[in-house]
């Protein structure tokens, strides 16, 4: 069958409409930009209402395999399990890959499901699949931040690169996880860590022919004798995971602000926000806000409605 038969079949729509919706689909985003955490600006290719729904119904009948060592976009898994997969070990290493889901094209997507031992879909269907996944970034297709597609194709295009990794690692007896483009490897024998990126690089140029690439600036050595952080969680050295003091410090800070009736709606519901991912992360300290200043200071903020 396919893929507009399917897709028209899941949606209940007849297929010229869909052929409508994906006739131009790489080219149907809206673009916009948000702060990035340091400096600079993300820039993010929303997909319009109807192809997200397409995006949606392809994912549900093409399940796209998974690495085990992906921690992002699966169901039941977080960071705090990310983060738990590192505890033990004393010395990390943290790699980012530059420009990640702008950088996956359909060619890194056929390469792959080739390499998985699939059949390939004939010719028609392949064209309108990378009309409906990929997007139209200056002449070249490409995965866009912002489709509900993209977590999951860009998991499976990292499929075989992760499978290398993660038989090289085991070999050297290192734990490696990765978190869309955040990389994390950490073991207990000192020194092994510093051959890694040099095999990282190695890899991701047999995989992707220099498409992926590290951002180099971002790798960060660290040990039990400084702080580890695994995609923002704190490892304490005794391996506990942590949200770290000056996060805690902040909560705190507003919790009090919020019993003197001194915040605005928008400020409670960041309060309430980070409410919920200390209680995810470290149930201990939801405990002792509790106990600081009152059940019933603590379940006001979580009854606030969200805007």
């Amino acid at each position: 069958m396919s893929i507009i038969s399917l897709l028209a079949q899941t949606l209940k729509k007849p297929e010229y409409v869909i052929e409508d919706i994906l006739f131009i689909a790489p080219i149907r985003y809206k673009i916009y930009y948000i702060p990035k955490r340091t400096h600079g600006f993300r820039q993010i290719a929303q997909p319009s209402k109807e192809l997200k729904e397409c995006q949606r119904a392809f994912l549900r009948f093409c399940n796209l395999p998974t690495h085990n060592c992906a921690m992002a976009y699966r169901e039941g898994l977080s960071i705090k399990n990310n983060a738990i997969a590192h505890k033990n070990q004393a010395y990390l290493l943290k790699l980012d890959l530059e420009n990640f889901f702008n950088s996956i094209t359909p060619n890194i997507f056929w390469h792959t499901w080739e390499l998985t031992g699939a059949e390939l879909p004939t010719k028609d269907n392949q064209q309108w699949i990378e009309k409906l996944l990929f997007w139209n970034l200056e002449d070249k297709l490409v995965l866009s931040v912002g489709a509900p597609s993209s977590p999951s194709v860009s998991n499976f295009c990292m499929l075989i690169f992760d499978q290398i990794l993660q038989d090289q690692c085991q070999n050297l007896g290192i734990k490696y996880t990765r978190y869309a483009d955040d990389l994390t490897f950490s073991t207990n024998e000192k020194d092994i860590l510093f051959k890694i990126p040099e095999s990282v690089e190695n890899i991701l140029s047999k995989c992707f022919n220099g498409n992926l690439r590290l951002n180099k600036g971002k790798t960060i050595f660290s040990s039990k004798a400084h702080n580890r952080h695994v995609t923002g969680i704190t490892i304490t050295n005794s391996g506990e995971i942590s949200l770290g003091r000056s996060k805690k410090r902040y909560i705190k800070h507003k919790i009090h602000q919020f019993s003197l009736d001194l915040l605005n709606n928008h400020e409670v519901m960041h309060l309430k926000g980070l409410m919920a991912y200390a209680r995810h992360i470290e149930p201990s300290f939801h405990e002792s806000l509790i106990i600081k200043y009152s059940k019933e200071i603590i379940e006001r903020i979580f009854e606030v409605p969200n805007e």
